[in-house]
């Protein structure tokens, strides 16, 4: 049966990261931070050698990522930026690694174009796979982001690529690089990984053109001042995560419905990196949560995983889940206008969103004149 209680089934490791250790953790710390002290030099090294190897892609390229492991909402923010290029009259193809998806022999595969999906969820990856049904433009997948790339340039030709968590991905040249940041995760406890979230130190901002502050809005910033000092160093532009719709399935098509939750019992699943978000979001819409099914990030659901889903069910209206969890499910004969998702939309202001237009647009107006002069 689900917990009745929201509780993150994230590694414990990871729930110690957003807090100080307890005393009996601290023998084991000591051992944490040994091994991020060897990771931190491997960051480095790895980094020093692929910016001279550095490649330069075919076509204009921005990425799109994190300094920390998982919650700060690239893949919305990924889709918001392509869509706002595409309003533009750009033509705007998008390159993912396709996390956890099944290994293939190919350098780079075609996830989808003209919103239509290639190949499946599992050999795309969840996220990948989530964006192809809401985006008209090419999406490829590609370990070496540069092999994505090269594929989409050769279906026609594109303005712009948008590479999905790509900032650590040095070896491909960029010509803008945007870093998101959790508003309410931030940075933790400021540690590399395995000792906390950190992928990189916070000085790493300093290969970035602009940060931008992810608001999701479930509370209080927990970015230190001396933290958000550092940021400032770069350009800073705020965006905010909120709900618009409920998403549900008709034939394999995703159609929105009105997000209507007030006073519905819900069970809510999820395999997310954090899930707190999610379920503070669900309260915020007034649903009355009598149960949920929390998973690892990137879960591959089963038929186990279905039935428990099922028996939970007899006591609640609906279920509701994440986009990119709904493209996993939605295969399962669950019943008829059951299963929906949370679909999230990206806003900016005004001023952050010409800021960003300026940055964006301002490049690639500068790389045209150099290749014309």
């Amino acid at each position: 049966m689900p917990s009745s209680e929201p509780s993150p089934n994230r590694p414990r490791i990871e729930r110690l990261w957003q807090r100080d250790l307890p005393a009996p953790f601290l023998p084991i710390w000591f051992g944490l931070a040994a091994a991020a002290g060897f990771y931190r030099v491997g960051v480095a090294a790895r980094h020093l050698y692929w910016r001279m190897m550095k490649r330069r892609a075919p076509v204009m390229t921005v990425s799109v990522g994190n300094l920390t492991v998982g919650g700060n909402g690239k893949t919305p923010f990924t889709l918001f930026l392509a869509k706002r290029l595409q309003s533009h009259g750009l033509r705007v193809g998008i390159v993912s690694r396709g996390y956890q998806r099944a290994r293939s022999k190919a350098r780079a595969e075609l996830v989808a174009d003209g919103g239509k999906l290639k190949i499946s969820p599992e050999d795309a990856g969840d996220e990948p796979a989530m964006m192809a049904k809401s985006f008209t433009g090419p999406i490829a997948v590609a370990r070496r982001r540069i092999d994505g790339v090269e594929l989409l340039s050769k279906l026609g030709p594109l303005d712009a690529v948008i590479l999905d968590d790509g900032f650590q991905h040095v070896r491909l040249n960029r010509d803008a690089d945007l870093v998101l940041v959790s508003n309410e995760r931030g940075f933790g406890n400021g540690w590399m990984i395995p000792a906390g979230p950190m992928r990189e130190p916070i000085r790493a901002v300093s290969r970035a053109d602009a940060i931008v502050v992810m608001n999701f809005g479930t509370g209080a910033s927990a970015i230190r001042p001396s933290q958000m000092k550092k940021l400032t160093a770069r350009k800073i532009l705020h965006a905010s995560v909120r709900p618009r719709a409920l998403l549900v399935t008709e034939n394999g098509v995703w159609r929105e419905t009105p997000l209507g939750l007030g006073g519905r019992r819900v069970l809510a699943v999820s395999g997310l990196a954090d899930s707190s978000g999610f379920y503070a979001m669900l309260r915020e819409l007034d649903a009355d949560l009598v149960g949920v099914f929390d998973y690892p990030d990137h879960h591959a659901y089963t038929l186990a995983d279905w039935q428990a889903m099922v028996n939970a069910m007899r006591d609640t209206d609906l279920v509701v889940t994440t986009e990119k969890d709904l493209v996993k499910l939605e295969r399962f004969p669950f019943p008829r206008d059951s299963l929906y998702a949370l679909r999230l939309e990206v806003t900016m202001d005004a001023a952050d969103a010409r800021a960003l237009d300026e940055l964006i647009l301002g490049r690639m107006s500068a790389a045209a004149t150099a290749a014309d002069a």
